[in-house]
């Protein structure tokens, strides 16, 4: 059961912010993760952890420790769980940790990647997508790229909690 969880919707992001993760979320589960990929493989350095006293290292260990213990089929299933934001154990425990934990999560993975972690098959061809996809983020401001990728990684994960309406979405202020 996938969660319900509305994306795109926090006001403090740029309208082209927003295209950008509309566009991510409308990839295939393998494209997602090969896109993940390819933007802390170019700018990891830059985004992660988005604020190091802002992320907690100290994160699920069911993310972090026990995941590298898995074999590469089980972690890439959990990965697919996360990104298709499925009721399972792996994607909650995703699901409840802030937005700067979910990058240091996927960070940890990128640098696992090949290693402690499985890699992208040989055979992957990025599609036509998945490139405009990376260019528009490369394009983008520091500040930009970093709250496009709070945006996508807080749209992943399942969480039985549902977000506040905005007073963008609901055109009231909130009253006391």
């Amino acid at each position: 059961m996938a969660s319900t969880q509305p994306t795109g919707v926090t006001p403090a992001r740029s309208q082209e912010t927003k295209n950008v993760a509309q566009a991510f979320e409308g990839l295939g589960p393998d494209d997602k993760l090969a896109l993940l990929y390819y933007i802390y493989e170019k700018m990891g350095d830059s985004i992660t952890p988005a604020a190091p006293t802002a992320a907690d290292a100290e994160i699920s260990p069911q993310l972090m420790q026990d995941f590298f213990n898995l074999s590469d089929d089980q972690q890439l299933a959990a990965m697919r769980e996360i990104v298709n934001r499925e009721d399972t154990q792996v994607s909650r425990a995703y699901g409840a940790l802030s937005e700067n934990n979910q990058l240091l999560a996927w960070y940890a993975w990128a640098q696992g990647m090949g290693d402690t972690v499985v890699d992208i098959p040989r055979n992957y061809k990025a599609s036509p997508e998945v490139n405009r996809i990376l260019s528009q983020i490369e394009n983008l401001d520091f500040e930009g790229q970093i709250s496009c990728l709070r945006q996508v990684a807080g749209d992943m994960g399942y969480s039985p909690v549902q977000p506040v309406p905005s007073q963008e979405e609901t055109g009231k202020t909130p009253s006391l």
